[in-house]
C-alpha cells in the first residue's frame, strides 16, 4: 500500500486492538519505558499499542536515515540509478564526524556499498556520498526528503535538514553541507516512515538484519550498530533491523522491528540515557506486545 495508507488502515484498528486485548498482555501490564518518547505500532495494521509523548518533534540523530535509504530505493526501483554505479566521495562525505566508514575524498566506491554502510554501520560519510550523488547536492537532496516526508503522510512536525541526522553545529564548517536548521520528527511520524520502508521495500530488511558488510574497494568490514540482531549483546527472537541513531542533543536512539506468528511490529524509542538502554527499553515493548 502507497499513497493513503494510514487513513484506510483506521478502518481496522479497532478490531485489531481488540485482537491485542485479548491475545497480547493487558492494560494493566503496560510497560514503564525510561525515553523521552516510544511508541509501538503494528506495521500491518498500524494500531498503536503502546505511545509516551509520540507527537512531540525531538532531534531523531541517525533514525532519520530512514528517509535517505527509501529515496535511494526508490531511485533504484525506478530505473533512476543501478546499484552498480560508482560513486566518487567529496571532501564533506570524507571529513564529515560521527559512525563513519573512514574514506577519502575521490575514493570510490558503488552505490550498493555505499547504500549497506549506510544502513548497517549508519555511516555518515555514506550518507552523504549517496546524497550528493543522486541529487547534486545535499541541499538538493534534503527538499526531496521533505517532499516524500509530506507525500507518505508524514506530520508537519517533522522536518528534515541534513541526510544524515547530525546537528547543523556538527556540519555548519562545510561549505557543501545543508546546515540551515536542525531535523526534527515525532516518534509516531519516525514509526510510521519505518514502516512505509519495509512494506514499500521489504528487501531492505535483507541489509538490516546482517551483523557485518564488507567493503570490496579497502577490505573494511563495518559492524552492525544493531545491537539486537541475532547472536549480539541484546539479541531478540524476530529482530531484524532497523536504525539506531545518536547525538548528544537526540540522546540513544533505536528504531527496532520484529516479525513473529506473522505479526511485524515497529518500535521507536528516542532519548535514552545509555547505548544499551535504547535495547533494553525496546525489549520492554516488544514483550508488552508478543509477550514472553
Amino acid at each position: 500500500m502507497k499513497m493513503g495508507r494510514w487513513g484506510v488502515l483506521l478502518i481496522i484498528a479497532g478490531v485489531a486492538g481488540c485482537f491485542f486485548m485479548q491475545h497480547g498482555n493487558s492494560a494493566s501490564s503496560k510497560p514503564k519505558v525510561d525515553a523521552r518518547a516510544a511508541i509501538l505500532m503494528d506495521s500491518n495494521t498500524a494500531v498503536v499499542y503502546y505511545e509516551s509523548n509520540a507527537d512531540e518533534p525531538l532531534a531523531p540523530a541517525s533514525m532519520s536515515k530512514m528517509m535517505t535509504e527509501l529515496l535511494i530505493l526508490e531511485d533504484v526501483h525506478s530505473g533512476k540509478r543501478k546499484w552498480t554505479e560508482s560513486v566518487n566521495i567529496s571532501s564533506y562525505a570524507a571529513n564529515v564526524s560521527g559512525s563513519k566508514i573512514g574514506i577519502k575524498p575521490k575514493d570510490t566506491f558503488t552505490l550498493r556499498e555505499l547504500f549497506e554502510a549506510m544502513v548497517v554501520h549508519s555511516a555518515n560519510d555514506a550518507a552523504i556520498a549517496l546524497a550528493e550523488y543522486v541529487s547534486e547536492s545535499e541541499s538538493k537532496f534534503v527538499l526531496r526528503m521533505n517532499q516524500e516526508s509530506k507525500r507518505i503522510g508524514l506530520s508537519s512536525k517533522t522536518v528534515f535538514a541534513n541526510s544524515t541526522g547530525l546537528s547543523a553545529s556538527d556540519i555548519i564548517g562545510f561549505k557543501t553541507a545543508a546546515a540551515v536548521g536542525d531535523t526534527v520528527m515525532t516518534a509516531r511520524d519516525i514509526a510510521k516512515l519505518a514502516s512505509y520502508l519495509v512494506s514499500s521495500y521489504p528487501e531492505v530488511l535483507d541489509i538490516t538484519r546482517l551483523p557485518e558488510v564488507k567493503l570490496s574497494h579497502n577490505n573494511i568490514t563495518l559492524q552492525a550498530t544493531n545491537l539486537m540482531l541475532p547472536g549480539e549483546r541484546y539479541a531478540y527472537f524476530g529482530n531484524d533491523g532497523l536504525k539506531t541513531g545518536y547525538t548528544d542533543e537526540a540522546g540513544y536512539c533505536f528504531t527496532g522491528t520484529a516479525m513473529r506468528d506473522g505479526r511485524r511490529l515497529i518500535s521507536v524509542v528516542m532519548g535514552t540515557s545509555a547505548p544499551e538502554a535504547r535495547f533494553k527499553e525496546t525489549e520492554k515493548l516488544f514483550e508488552y506486545a508478543f509477550g514472553k
